[in-house]
Parts: structure tokens; sequence; C-alpha cells
């Protein structure tokens, strides 16, 4: 796994599943550039106040302090001259606009660090996390661990009746499963096609 270099602005991806450690990763990078003596400031959406309204808390309960911001611009106003890098968790909570933060400090040359769901509790991908992926210079997708048979997980299993899209909760609201043992079905979806017949309609 390569990591951008000091000097070289680059955006790094960290996404995966609920419970696959992606905050404990992000904290991991944050704490070793710090160490190395690097100017770091870490950002995370404000409706994000699960653990602490302040800090980024992983569900292993490693803690970071953070900056909580309502919207994806807030972040270029309080960057700080001798800041480097850029670290963001919870990154598919933000606005679309923040696909443009973060590409226009990666070509500042920061190092730009960011963490989340790749999809979203109906399986597809969560809000900018798609065009996150697509322009980052390096991903890392992490699986969690399916709570049905303990394969590797893809997907955040949500147990509630809520169809919000955003909905802040942890193992009461959320499971990790893998794609065998995931489901959703939605009230009004339609009855399914065989294979078959779904490939014959783009073809025909």
């Amino acid at each position: 796994m390569s990591i951008i270099m000091q000097g070289h602005g680059g955006i790094e991806v960290v996404c995966g599943p609920m419970f696959s450690g992606k905050t404990e990763e992000l904290i991991r990078r944050v704490k070793r550039a710090q160490i190395a003596k690097q100017r770091v400031q870490i950002f995370k959406p404000a409706i994000d106040v699960r653990y602490d309204e302040k800090k980024v808390v992983s569900h292993s309960s490693q803690a970071i302090q953070s900056e909580p911001v309502q919207k994806a611009t807030d972040i270029l106003i309080r960057l700080k001259d001798t800041t480097r890098i850029i670290a963001i968790d919870e990154i598919q909570f933000f606005d679309e606009e923040i696909v443009t933060v973060v590409k226009k400090l990666a070509d500042r040359g920061y190092r730009v660090i960011c963490a989340g769901l790749d999809l979203d509790f109906r399986g597809i991908p969560f809000g900018p996390m798609p065009m996150l992926l697509a322009l980052a210079d390096n991903v890392q997708k992490i699986q969690a661990i399916c709570t049905v048979c303990g394969a590797p997980a893809t997907r955040s299993q949500r147990l509630s009746d809520s169809n919000d899209t955003v909905l802040l909760g942890e193992k009461e609201a959320y499971d990790a499963r893998c794609r065998a043992h995931y489901f959703y079905e939605p009230e009004d979806e339609q009855v399914r096609l065989p294979i078959k017949e779904e490939v014959s309609q783009f073809i025909n």
C-alpha cells in the first residue's frame, strides 16, 4: 500500500462497511504523520455526535481531536497556513461539494486522508464516495466480519425500519454482513426478472 509522500499532493480513501476499522486506520495514519512532526488538521461532519461532539472516535474507542464542520467549504475556511495534511472522517455524510474541496486541496499539494462508508444501507454508492474513489491516488477497502457466518463482510445491514439514507447508529442499528447474508427489500421494489431476462433487455 503506497502512501502519498510529504510535499506531494494526493488523495487517500479508506472505505468499507460499518465496523471495518476505517476510522481506526485514519487515526493510525494521522498519528504516524504527527510522529513525523507533520502538521495535521482533522475534520468531521458536525452531525456525527455518536461518541463525542469534537473528537473522531473509532468503534474500538481510539480517539483523536478534530474540528466538526457543517459543510464541505468550511474546511477551506478553517485551514491553517502550517497545515500539510488534512484528514476527514465520515466523509460520506458531506454534500457533493466535498469532492471539489478534496480535489482542490490535493492539487495545492496537500495530502488528504478520507475515511467513509462506500455503500449505504441499500447497498448502493454513498453520496460523494464514487467520485472520491475515482479521483483517489490510493484506495484501501477494508472488510469487516459478518455477524452471521464470520466471513469477510462488505455490507452494512440496517436493523431498523427507517428508510432515511443518513441514520446515525451503532450495533443497535447496524450489523456487518457478507454478500450472502445481506438483504434489502424496499416495499415498492418490483419483482426482479431472472438474470437471463435482465441481460436480454440490454442487448435487444
